[in-house]
């Protein structure tokens, strides 16, 4: 009998046995990992740059990044890890902090979706009165809710994770430090309770916010379906759709992940589904809300060509201070 007072590490789940499919699964998150560094830098670096982006949208567009790479960088690193060196180890302290931080940047990503959708709300439904409802200072206080209610979330959660004695091994079935198969591993059961209500409630949370915004969605489906150009209807719908999918499939299927039964547990089925809502979202977010923006586009597009230009200006420099 092992407490966690007395655990070194635990083992996490490896994504295949065969080594080939392995370095498949090493090189797949690197991809992922490397694109989504990429897109994310350049969106903060446009934001941060351009003063054209200093708009509540572009604020809300620079902290969602900000979330995206948290989520990836939190998670990714140590199964690409595992997968290159053939190992399926993570200390206990380590798992504390991955739980911690991937909670964090995943509720305040969700969080920030939310007020971004509340965002598009007031600019299609009520435009007269965006910059009343959308001021500066209204937005900042916003963003800061959606992070200090993420941080309170995770440290609630982790703190009381982690002070369950526990005793049934260190095998954690997951490729990450997963809040329910930390649980498993409990032989407390007012504390496995105990965290399941705090789940229950974070749950219930995350779904008014899922209802608030399929209501906003519902008005702005209304007031584009008023526009009289089939161009600007086709516009919007391609813009919000995406956007409802994305964060339906993060909430459903971290729903499963949090509150499905046991009985229907499965390591593969674990794997795909926190797959889907730890990596999948955060790495399409670039492009769904961001990159597909015009005025984002060309702002990045803008930076690299100064960036472009001053670079083979100092190359020229160079060139002609070597022939001197």
């Amino acid at each position: 009998m092992s407490n966690s007072s007395s655990m070194a590490q635990f083992l996490l789940l490896a994504f295949a046995d065969r080594r080939e499919l392995q370095l498949l699964h090493f090189w797949l998150f690197l991809a992922i990992s490397l694109a989504a560094l990429l897109a994310n830098g350049l969106i903060l670096s446009a934001v941060a740059c351009d003063h054209h982006l200093h708009t509540p949208m572009g604020f809300f567009l620079l902290n969602l990044s900000l979330t995206d790479l948290g989520c990836i960088c939190t998670t990714v690193p140590k199964a690409m890890h595992n997968s290159l060196w053939d190992t399926t180890t993570i200390s206990y302290m380590g798992c504390a902090a991955q739980l911690f931080f991937f909670f964090l940047f995943i509720l305040a990503e969700y969080y920030l979706l939310t007020i971004m959708c509340y965002d598009r709300y007031v600019a299609i439904c009520k435009p007269l009165h965006y910059g009343t409802l959308l001021g500066s200072r209204t937005c900042a206080h916003m963003a800061a809710a959606a992070w200090v209610t993420g941080f309170l979330s995770a440290l609630l959660h982790t703190a009381n994770t982690f002070s369950l004695p526990l005793c049934q091994g260190n095998a954690l079935g997951q490729f990450f430090c997963e809040i329910p198969h930390v649980l498993k591993l409990s032989c407390s059961h007012s504390g496995y309770l105990r965290e399941i209500g705090l789940i229950g409630v974070t749950a219930s949370l995350s779904f008014s916010c899922f209802i608030f915004i399929v209501f906003s969605y519902m008005q702005i489906f209304r007031a584009v379906l008023r526009i009289p150009s089939q161009q600007g209807r086709h516009k919007a719908f391609s813009t919000c759709l995406p956007h409802l999918a994305v964060v339906s499939l993060f909430l459903s299927t971290a729903t499963f992940a949090y509150l499905k039964p046991p009985s229907i547990s499965s390591p593969s089925l674990d794997l795909v589904v926190s797959v889907l809502y730890s990596v999948v979202p955060p790495a399409l977010n670039p492009l769904i809300y961001s990159l597909r923006n015009q005025e984002l586009r060309d702002a990045i597009r803008k930076m690299m060509t100064t960036c472009f230009l001053r670079s083979n200006k100092f190359h020229l420099f160079f060139c002609r201070t070597l022939i001197v």
